[in-house]
């Protein structure tokens, strides 16, 4: 009970007395946590979140997420949630979670800091829950093809048939007669089990989501006069490196940007001066867009497609395209692009380095410009590990 109030208390003193109304008619699943309080324990749970796995507010509320996972749930995605709230930046991730009678279910969990507005500080974090829809197997598929097609197969045919053709109770009935009663209870369990990915609606409905909740929360801050945002530093950002990280790539003088892999359409997280004076944008025009602004009128498609390919498949790619600065002015920008791993080896941030091609190749001293690129990409990765490794061994 005192961890309880001690929670309701986090969440009371920070908005005013209506958040918890406007909160509770979205029809969203969704928690929010306070870091600051040992444990790090939910301090509001909306009311579809309480229908959705089955507790009381009195059972959710003070308690860690941690309750809702089981044996089935991924130990890596737990450490990739954890990890983005070290390191105070948003996640998205498919998650296996539990219900309170043990029942489990996949969900889309989308989860975003929020800043106090005074000393950039993270006051809660916000996650949102969207369950997801399971979509037939193909070899589910196969099979029940060739079981409605009358082919002679094992018994994995015949369960199939039972638990995907049967639903009918005439045909429930010619299936039973000719096979042996199976239980589909390992069937489902282990479908159950099977990652799911969440489709483009089930994305959209969590990225609206948090942007709701954080309107009002920023809303009913302002009669408290403590007052919070969702984004670090920039009003259009969606999340920026920690303190220590900046530290380490403002010492990079060279132009380049670093794109968030782990947040939808990969807005940027960070950008040099040589790459803001490159560009002509100031900073905040910068941060929390995707690349794609520098594009124009005469910028290629087909190496657009391109550098899409190799972002999709986590390789890097250097090629030679038409971009434009803010007063659009074009520049041939030689861009290479790389993937950056995080100490869990998961793809965390991709580097864009931008060179202007009439400058490529002025160099008359020092290292040329596909060394130039290199270096900065050894340089991002080692500083993007090294924050890593220090936020697992804290």
């Amino acid at each position: 009970m005192e961890q309880l109030g001690l929670s309701d208390t986090s969440f009371d003193l920070r908005y005013s007395v209506w958040a918890r109304e406007a909160l509770n008619e979205f029809p969203d699943c969704f928690t929010i946590t306070d870091p600051c309080v040992p444990g790090h324990p939910i301090v509001f749970a909306s009311n579809e979140f309480l229908k959705m796995v089955g507790y009381f507010r009195e059972e959710v509320v003070g308690r860690n997420g941690r309750m809702f996972q089981g044996p089935e749930t991924d130990r890596r995605s737990v450490m990739l949630i954890r990890e983005a709230i070290r390191e105070e930046r948003a996640v998205h991730i498919s998650l296996l979670n539990y219900r309170k009678h043990g029942t489990p279910f996949w969900m889309l969990f989308q989860m975003c800091p929020v800043f106090s507005k005074e000393d950039d500080r993270v006051i809660h974090f916000v996650a949102v829950q969207v369950p997801l829809s399971r979509r037939p197997r193909l070899s589910a598929l196969r099979l029940r093809s060739e079981c409605e097609d009358g082919v002679e197969v094992r018994d994995t045919l015949f369960r199939c048939c039972k638990r995907e053709v049967c639903s009918d109770p005439i045909l429930e009935r010619g299936c039973a007669s000719s096979v042996e009663p199976i239980s589909s209870l390992d069937d489902h369990e282990d479908e159950m089990n099977e990652p799911c990915e969440a489709n483009e609606l089930e994305k959209t409905k969590a990225s609206t989501a948090i942007n709701n909740i954080l309107s009002v929360l920023t809303h009913y801050s302002e009669y408290t006069g403590r007052l919070v945002c969702g984004k670090r530093c920039c009003p259009t950002g969606n999340a920026q490196p920690v303190s220590s990280l900046n530290i380490s790539l403002g010492r990079i003088k060279q132009s380049f940007v670093l794109t968030d892999a782990l947040l939808p359409d990969m807005p940027i997280a960070y950008a040099s001066e040589a790459f803001l004076k490159l560009t002509g944008y100031a900073r905040h025009e910068v941060l929390g867009r995707n690349c794609r602004f520098l594009s124009g009128t005469h910028t290629d498609p087909t190496t657009q497609f391109e550098i899409k390919e190799c972002i999709r498949n986590q390789q890097a790619c250097t090629v030679r395209i038409l971009n434009y600065r803010k007063d659009r002015t074009s520049f041939w920008n030689f861009l290479h692009i790389s993937p950056v791993r995080n100490a869990l080896g998961k793809v965390a941030f991709f580097v864009g380095i931008q060179i202007d091609d009439r400058c490529k190749n002025d160099e008359r001293h020092g290292l040329g410009p596909e060394m130039k690129q290199l270096s900065v990409v050894g340089a991002v990765k080692v500083a993007v590990r090294g924050l890593s490794m220090g936020a697992s061994t804290s």
